[in-house]
């Protein structure tokens, strides 16, 4: 029987780990509060990642869609009522340079729901002031508050922008009034999080040998390997393990319960393995068709060519042949 090589999907596989309420609650008490416990599992509920909105012009209506990794809501009872507080968390597998940009749109999309969600209890402009009714607001609403996380589980160190200003060309004496956008970055290889929790402990710790460029591949294995057994890690941690650092899994042998780092490595190595032969025939098929087209051979021929020697279908053929 075929093994069943899959590759988990990052954005999936994250979004499945951190909906647990209790790894989330840790996480957050670790970037926001030094790992003092404030946030309570119990307060969290799950909201709808799909923050949809119409952005709206004097002369036009245009559709705003996002959709969110991971975003609860923190409910707490206090002396005046019910406390809201908004926590999301956002994915990066690679570096993104306009991340900051990307993550004032996604709260920009969570405060526009807000608004248009309390303005369309406003139908007509009874019991508000004039002001009130064109601004589709009281002046005693008030929305809940929204933090953003971003989550880098990349190898390479984040160069990127941290704020808006960061992407700007901004001359010094203006930099005061060009209004900034701070994000909150997280880099898993990195981080010095207080976390309670054992499996965001395993989790982030697995993660640093893995991604720890200073060590060879070996002995990142024999490191992970060695905690994992310590350890006894937790089978969905090291599936997250695998989603974050893109790499495939032999699902015949978590099914039989082995969902160990040293199953993880193994898929790794095939990976990396396989991937080395793919590129060592796309590097053949360039080649080929290179010299051909150096020879005049149309690309008709070429196609047949290229198609025989490396068991090509028409489209990966034809898509060799038009990138030439």
């Amino acid at each position: 029987m075929a093994r069943k090589m899959q590759k988990l999907k990052p954005d999936t596989v994250l979004r499945n780990y951190w909906r647990n309420n209790e790894r989330f609650a840790d996480f957050f008490n670790a970037v926001l509060f030094d790992g003092k416990q404030l946030i309570k599992p119990e307060e969290l509920e799950d909201r709808d990642t799909e923050e949809s909105s119409i952005l709206e012009h004097r002369k036009y209506a245009e559709t705003i869609q996002s959709s969110r990794d991971n975003i609860k809501i923190r409910k707490r009872s206090t002396v005046y009522g019910v406390e809201f507080v908004m926590l999301g968390i956002e994915h990066q597998g690679h570096i993104h340079y306009a991340m900051p940009m990307r993550i004032m749109g996604y709260d920009y999309g969570v405060y526009k729901k807000q608004y248009d969600d309390n303005s369309s209890k406003y139908k007509t402009a009874e019991g508000m002031e004039a002001d009130e009714y064109l601004s589709h607001m009281k002046k005693t609403d008030k929305f809940a508050p929204l933090i953003t996380v971003v989550v880098y589980y990349g190898e390479k160190k984040w160069d990127g922008a941290v704020s808006l200003h960061g992407m700007l060309d901004i001359p010094e004496e203006m930099k005061g009034y060009v209004n900034d956008y701070k994000m909150l970055l997280i880099e898993a290889a990195k981080s010095d999080l207080s976390l309670k929790n054992a499996d965001n402990i395993d989790l982030f710790n697995l993660l640093q040998i893995i991604l720890d460029r200073e060590i060879t591949r070996d002995e990142a294995r024999e490191k992970a390997i060695q905690y994992s057994e310590e350890r006894k890690t937790d089978r969905e941690v090291v599936m997250t393990v695998a989603g974050a650092t893109n790499s495939k899994i032999d699902y015949d042998a978590f099914g039989k319960g082995d969902g160990s780092m040293c199953t993880l490595f193994e898929e790794i190595a095939k990976e990396n393995e396989i991937k080395g032969i793919e590129k060592g025939i796309e590097k053949g098929i360039k080649g080929m068709v290179s010299a051909l087209k150096e020879l005049n051979i149309p690309d008709a021929t070429i196609m047949q060519k290229i198609r025989e020697k490396f068991e090509l279908s028409g489209e990966e053929a034809e898509r060799y042949i038009t990138r030439m």
